[in-house]
């Protein structure tokens, strides 16, 4: 049998992916409509297997920071197949790849960080963190402190303790989740649920939840809390000023470990390469993926704070491990991808040039019927849609109107995607003004439709 795929029509793979496949995925709509076939990508642009073109405002989900058809990226992990395609990092073991990409990330990630974890995804990289935290405390003979906390609409993951720590309540009632020892506060997501408060004033609030439910459960059993910077999958959500600060002061009152997660907003997405840097969190461990190889191939990351890995190296054997952590071809990729990064100023051009400009196309869409607020921190942004803006009512059923407008948007050639009835926007950190001047006026099209649709035009 060939190992290459067979050169089949599009009616052929959407046969084969409804039998066979998919991850999340309304499965009745799949069967119902067939999935898209995405056969190719250049820069900023998908083509499918009918050869529409598409501009990808989602840089795939949320990973493709340097675009589409990287050439170098291919060339370096081609050399890198050739001369060592893999081997482990188990038992005393590491490889050139893994050893220089451990120095670039300790040098660009915050001062405390010295030590690096590696994965495959944001998901086994949250998996990994929970066992350090409870090695961490284990060890400092305070085996009671177990729970850790999250946020309502958090996003950590899929796998059980990932899907654990996040606040996703659909992923929940699938099976039987979250599992004992991790509990959700309110999330700090001011439009929604800020009333007339100001941004400020919610932000402190939202972080009394934490002091809140510490001081519940009691200190002596809290171990962490975990946190995006700013919230991906929950809707883009970009908490008030006042937030992290309040925070931090609360864990380090509580002698508590603070996670940050940025598997998200890492690598440039916000326009520094940590959102924690744009925050000043001072994090005891951070979560890297997706932006750490583009997307290119699966590679996470967690930077390990000297706080955490002083105890940790003292317990001997730390018996965990993926059968790919640190793979060769994986690091080598990273650091093609971060060399990109660096030389062509992505992170610089983004802070200064697309993010602003981002933000300048967005406020247009404030006079707009459906759209009751629009919010954006570096490329990363949500537009959100309300039955009535006054009031910041929302439609009955909540989600219906996103999903009629993100299927508008492909119908147009454009890829956004809807959380409940907002839509998000993280595209290519590649994308200049250009790009942006193309989504704006697909994404208004999209609105007119929609409005017309749920009677709003």
């Amino acid at each position: 049998m060939s190992a290459q795929p067979a050169r089949n029509s599009t009616r052929e793979w959407q046969a084969l992916d409804r039998a066979h496949v998919h991850p999340f995925t309304d499965h009745a709509q799949l069967h119902k409509v067939g999935p898209r076939v995405i056969t190719k990508a250049e820069g900023t642009h998908l083509i499918d297997s009918e050869g529409v073109k598409l501009l990808d405002a989602f840089a795939g989900l949320w990973c493709v920071n340097v675009g589409y058809g990287r050439k170098s990226i291919a060339e370096v992990a081609y050399k890198q197949l050739l001369e060592l395609p893999y081997y482990n990092t188990f038992f005393k073991t590491t490889h050139p790849p893994v050893a220089e990409l451990s120095r670039i990330l300790i040098d660009m990630t915050p001062k405390q960080f010295n030590h690096v974890f590696y994965g495959q995804s944001g998901s086994d990289a949250n998996d990994t963190i929970v066992r350090m935290v409870r090695s961490y405390w284990n060890l400092k003979k305070q085996p009671k402190k177990k729970t850790i906390i999250a946020r309502t609409n958090g996003y950590h993951g899929s796998t059980m303790v990932a899907a654990s720590l996040g606040g996703m309540s659909y992923m929940h009632e699938l099976a039987d989740l979250p599992l004992p020892g991790f509990v959700h506060i309110r999330q700090p997501y001011w439009y929604g649920e800020g009333g007339d408060m100001t941004p400020d004033a919610f932000g402190k609030l939202c972080a009394q939840a934490l002091e809140d439910k510490i001081q519940e459960l009691g200190p002596e059993n809290i171990a962490a809390f975990i946190g995006e910077p700013i919230q991906g999958a929950g809707g883009v959500i970009i908490p008030p000023q006042t937030y992290w600060p309040e925070i931090q002061k609360i864990c380090k009152k509580h002698d508590i470990l603070l996670i940050a997660d940025e598997v998200i907003c890492g690598f440039g997405r916000t326009g520094h390469w940590f959102a924690s840097e744009y925050y000043g969190i001072e994090a005891d461990f951070m979560t890297l993926a997706k932006g750490i190889t583009s997307g290119y191939i699966p590679l996470s990351a967690i930077m390990v704070g000297d706080r955490v890995a002083d105890v940790l190296g003292a317990m001997g054997d730390f018996a965990h491990g993926f059968t790919y952590s640190g793979h060769p071809v994986a690091c080598a990729v990273a650091i093609e991808n971060i060399r990109i990064m660096n030389d062509e100023k992505l992170v610089d051009r983004v802070k200064n040039e697309t993010g602003p400009y981002l933000a300048k196309r967005m406020q247009e869409f404030l006079d707009h019927p459906l759209v009751g607020e629009v919010r954006n921190l570096g490329l990363m942004g949500a537009i959100e849609l309300v039955k009535d803006k006054k009031t910041r009512k929302t439609f009955d059923p909540v989600g219906d109107t996103g999903t009629i407008c993100r299927d508008h948007c492909f119908k147009l050639g454009l890829v956004m995607r809807a959380t409940r009835d907002t839509m998000l926007i993280s595209p290519p950190l590649t994308w200049t003004k250009a790009d942006i001047d193309e989504w704006a006026g697909l994404t208004k099209q999209a609105l007119d439709l929609t409005a017309k649709e749920v009677g709003k035009a």
